[in-house]
């Protein structure tokens, strides 16, 4: 196969519709929204889906280059810390007798652009260039290496179709002073800093041309900039290859040009051919693991293939520094910075498909466990008290003020009062460990993690003249309402948070009695202070009325006004705005789920057949889903219940928010935690799929058009895959790797085996 035809192979999607995402002509409405939506991403590089051909001067906007953990402030005072973009290293230009072509919006009906989900690739098709005296046809692909993070792909390819004239194609960087200083600037490297984080960055390419099989040398030279000139002819096929290989360096007076060097020359060995194979081979791998086969239901397959798409996009397995933030590396809405989201949205998903992903993203929150520490000791408390908004470091992000809808200014209080944030990851280091028995993990990070948010809870919580420990003046999930006393959410996971560390205390003395030592001698904890955690544990307030099951939300919360949110249907702004901030924090709307939060994270706090239903019909009609976080967590509640039609509206609500062509909602980046909650609705939800100390158990409540639902997950060292058929009421396990396991079906225990089958009936007594 020559050069030109294995490019034109690689050029075309996946032939499946099913796999690809596309999109025809252009709308310059929508085209910040689209091009989040099509962003490519391995975890350490994104590129936001930005189109491929300059429109011209005045349409001329750098695609997107964002790297994870490059963190700076612009030097303003109060600045907020955020990623700053690099320079776009995908720039083309194209001229015909040196004057440059123009793709105008009005000139492009048939030009498509294609996210391609199962190989990690954007492709635009389509695409024509003109000129008085001549037509190129152009397809492109770009990537950014799954199998390599640090490289990145570019290819181009153009038919001749009319004209025989003088033309120059340029390839350049745009943007090398976007928001970076630059140290060098070389031909094929550049190099810059940050402001004030003293991080560095290199970025090495070396772009190539071919016409009609044969190398073209460049014409000209500059520092990252080439170009190439010939005189074309009618019939003429032209193939432009670029790489780049990009490093970050968070060493201060280091210079990461030499491993950048290095990286390409390994990616220049392989050849553009050699490096799309292993991506689209680590694309194979991850779809293995983590994909979810839907039948019955096109858009929900759809759905959730996108959201998985971008969930393998947002890990790096290999970088325990960052995290994910709110917007991944898609865009910069929340200035990059991470957020509850990414420990209860989507740690689930890693853990169940993906466990050293998972391992990396809670090794960050350890690394920033100082920066936890000074926090809570800043405010007078002891033990870790982790950063709302995070990003680098761990330190408190969070803006002090922001510009309301109203443009009034509003202070924002979650950076000292949303503090559900350090239980929050407690819990995500419990599920962890539960699900993977990585004792490994434990020992290095999770035991002292568990220990100093436990620690901190005990430091929070006040022995008031009631008998009982209160915690005042927080923000729940639902940030409607502040500065409010024993949020029931924060509160029971607190508790939680205590009891768990205890547990850990005690498998440590059992277990690991060297280990206990070093770390109890090391964080000053003795038996007296673990007695104290036990007594706050068992006096601390959880805002349940035993007459009627309910758990009030906060203090005072069923004395608030009750509004009818039936009446404001069809609304196109959140609640808070139509009531105004005043009498929305005096009534019981709810932003997002609160105490239904509680009840999809700990359902074994609702005691009683009736406990769970009773809070989620007292809750659910009085959310406004103020936040994207929201339906999802309704979803899987409603889920789990049985309410599969109320779950289905939820879940194809979540889909929405991101893949509704109506809504152009996605402007700074798609909502990663929204994508992960669709993933947790359909596998914890529909599926019911639970862990206990031996197995997996499921209780599955699938939709009614859901013909079956297939998926894998790991758990502890194994690997099954788990095939439900709603039509047969059965389902199949099949352990594909790993030593002996139970499977059960509601409870019902059955031992999983390697080439054993398994057959088990789902249908309901």
């Amino acid at each position: 196969m020559t050069e030109q035809e294995a490019m034109q192979r690689v050029l075309q999607p996946t032939s499946d519709p099913a796999w690809v995402l596309n999109v025809d002509g252009y709308d310059p409405l929508r085209e910040s929204s689209i091009e989040s939506r099509f962003a490519i991403s391995n975890g350490f590089l994104g590129i936001r889906g930005a189109r491929a051909a300059s429109r011209g001067a005045r349409w001329v906007v750098p695609a997107r280059t964002y790297v994870a953990g490059l963190f700076d402030v612009s030097g303003t005072e109060h600045a907020t810390p955020g990623l700053v973009p690099a320079a776009d290293w995908l720039r083309v230009r194209f001229l015909a007798a040196g004057e440059p072509l123009l793709l105008h919006p009005g000139d492009v009906s048939s030009h498509r652009m294609t996210l391609d989900l199962r190989r990690g690739a954007l492709l635009s098709r389509g695409s024509r260039l003109k000129a008085p005296e001549l037509g190129l046809h152009a397809q492109t692909l770009r990537l950014v290496s799954l199998s390599d993070r640090a490289i990145g792909l570019q290819l181009i390819q153009l038919e001749v179709e009319s004209g025989a004239i003088d033309v120059t194609i340029e390839a350049s960087f745009e943007g090398v002073e976007l928001g970076l200083i630059a140290d060098r600037l070389d031909q094929d490297l550049g190099v810059w800093r940050t402001a004030q984080s003293g991080k560095h960055l290199a970025m090495a390419s070396e772009p190539s041309l071919q016409i009609d099989g044969r190398v073209q040398p460049p014409t000209t030279l500059g520092k990252l900039t080439w170009s190439w000139s010939w005189k074309c002819r009618p019939g003429q096929i032209v193939c432009f290859q670029r790489f780049v290989a990009v490093v970050r360096s968070d060493i201060p007076d280091t210079d990461p040009g030499r491993e950048a060097r290095d990286r390409l020359q390994g990616a220049l060995h392989l050849g553009w051919s050699g490096v799309f194979a292993a991506h689209e081979a680590a694309w194979t791998k991850r779809w293995h693991h983590s994909g979810v086969e839907v039948d019955g239901d096109a858009a929900a397959q759809r759905a959730l293939r996108f959201a998985i798409y971008h969930l393998t996009s947002a890990a790096n397995p290999a970088d325990e520094s960052v995290s994910i933030g709110a917007r991944a590396l898609t865009g910069d809405d929340y200035h990059g910075h991470v957020f509850w989201d990414t420990e209860i949205f989507l740690l689930p998903f890693y853990v169940l498909t993906w466990p050293e992903a998972a391992r990396a993203l809670l090794m960050y929150r350890f690394h920033t466990l100082p920066a936890a520490r000074a926090k809570a000791a800043r405010m007078g408390w002891r033990g870790a008290l982790y950063a709302w908004e995070s990003a680098a470091t761990g330190a408190e992000m969070t803006p002090e003020e922001v510009l309301g809808p109203d443009r009034q200014v509003i202070r924002i209080l979650c950076g000292t009062q949303e503090q559900h944030i350090s239980a929050d990851i407690a819990y995500a280091v419990w599920q962890y460990w539960h699900a993977t028995g990585d004792d490994g993990f434990l020992l290095e990070a999770g035991a002292e993690i568990l220990l100093e948010t436990a620690r901190f809870w005990a430091s929070r919580a006040t022995l008031e003249a009631d008998g009982r420990c209160h915690i005042r003046g927080v923000i729940g999930p639902d940030e409607y309402h502040e500065h409010i006393d024993d949020n029931a959410y924060t509160n029971v996971m607190a508790r939680w948070n205590i009891r768990r560390a205890l547990d850990i205390a005690a498998a440590l003395r059992e277990r690991w009695p060297a280990c206990w030592t070093a770390l109890a001698g090391r964080l000053r904890l003795d038996e007296a202070e673990l007695k104290l955690w036990r007594s706050v544990a068992d006096t601390l307030i959880d805002g349940l009325q035993p007459t009627t099951g309910l758990f009030e939300q906060f203090a005072g919360y069923f004395g608030l006004e009750d509004i009818d949110l039936a009446k404001y249907a069809g609304r196109t702004v959140p609640m808070d705005v139509v009531l105004g901030r005043e009498r929305t924090q005096q009534s019981q709307v709810v932003k997002q789920a609160d105490v239904v939060a509680l009840l999809g994270l700990l359902p074994e706090e609702f005691k009683g057949e009736t406990a769970a239903a009773a809070n989620f019909r007292y809750y659910e009609p009085r959310c406004s889903h103020g936040s994207s976080l929201s339906p999802a967590m309704h979803g899987l509640v409603a889920a789990r219940m049985g309410d599969t039609e109320m779950a289905l509206r939820f879940f194809h609500r979540t889909a929405d928010i991101d893949l509704a062509d109506t809504q152009v909602a996605t402007d700074g980046g798609i909502h990663i935690a929204a994508l992960g909650g669709i993933w947790m609705l359909t596998v914890l939800g529909f599926t019911g799929l639970s862990l206990r100390d031996d197995g997996i158990d499921i209780d599955p409540h699938l939709p009614g058009d859901w013909h079956s639902l297939a998926f894998r997950v790991q758990w502890r060292g194994r690997c099954l895959k788990i095939s439900i058929d709603q039509d047969r009421q059965i389902a199949e396990p099949t352990l594909e790797a790993g030593e002996p396991m139970m499977f059960s079906v509601r409870s019902k225990r059955h031992e999983l085996r390697q080439g054993a089958g398994l057959q088990v009936s789902t249908a309901h007594p």
